[in-house]
């Protein structure tokens, strides 16, 4: 049901009382073009700016509002508690290393060798450093657990001396090797480390275990250049 040719751009309004026509409102059936462009009142106004102001503001919180992040998300699940299990395990590791490298230094024949302990001891120092601010951004207390593997190695370094020759190149060589051992376990351990760190998304922290498997990389790659080199062949001759 359509009214004249201005009034079929707009449906008739069945509802339309004539108690709205006594109020005033114009029917719409009477509805002209003007009617729908007439100025907005103050009040329609200022409704209209008090809505598109809330949402602007709605959608600026919506950018601004801190996401959580990957590490929050995952803090409590099993592989953060794994990895907080695996951490204790190489800060023990470290601490005893501080223990057996000087140990090492002195056994030495080698000035070389001697030197590539104790300067990686002071290296192993920094490490337990590191780790306890691995603890601190976790918000853990920094705690040691026990490392078999490490007590193992340690535990046959000191055995290598025992069986060796005091001065000798021999002993040097054994040396070596124990050392490397210690080395390559620290290897895989903080490389391992790193990258559950980057997953749980601890970016921070694989930074720090990065440096630390980078220092361990290096002091691996010393001991074989002194083997190589020098240590192997006077051991060869004795």
């Amino acid at each position: 049901m359509y009214g004249n040719d201005e009034q079929k751009l707009f449906p008739v309004f069945p509802n339309h009382t004539p108690e709205t026509l006594a109020a005033g409102q114009p029917s719409p059936h009477k509805m002209t073009m003007a009617h729908l462009f007439q100025p907005c009142t103050k009040h329609q106004k200022f409704n209209f700016m008090s809505t598109t102001q809330a949402n602007k503001s709605t959608a600026a919180h919506d950018k601004t509002a801190p996401k959580q992040s990957k590490a929050a998300k995952h803090n409590d699940g099993k592989l953060q508690e794994f990895f907080h299990d695996e951490i204790k395990d190489i800060y023990w590791a470290e601490k005893k290393l501080v223990q057996t490298l000087p140990k090492l230094a002195k056994a030495a024949t080698s000035e070389e060798l001697r030197d590539a302990f104790t300067s990686h001891l002071e290296e192993t120092k920094e490490h337990v450093t590191r780790l306890e601010k691995v603890f601190s951004l976790m918000g853990e207390k920094a705690e040691a657990k026990k490392c078999d593997a490490m007590a193992g190695i340690t535990e046959e370094g000191a055995s290598i001396i025992e069986d060796t020759e005091d001065g000798t190149s021999t002993r040097d060589v054994a040396l070596i090797l124990a050392g490397q051992k210690a080395e390559h376990y620290e290897i895989s351990t903080y490389g391992g480390l790193a990258r559950i760190a980057r997953t749980l998304g601890h970016d921070e922290i694989a930074s720090l275990l990065e440096k630390t498997l980078s220092e361990e990389k290096k002091a691996d790659t010393t001991l074989t250049g002194l083997a190589e080199n020098s240590v192997n062949n006077e051991a060869l001759a004795e």
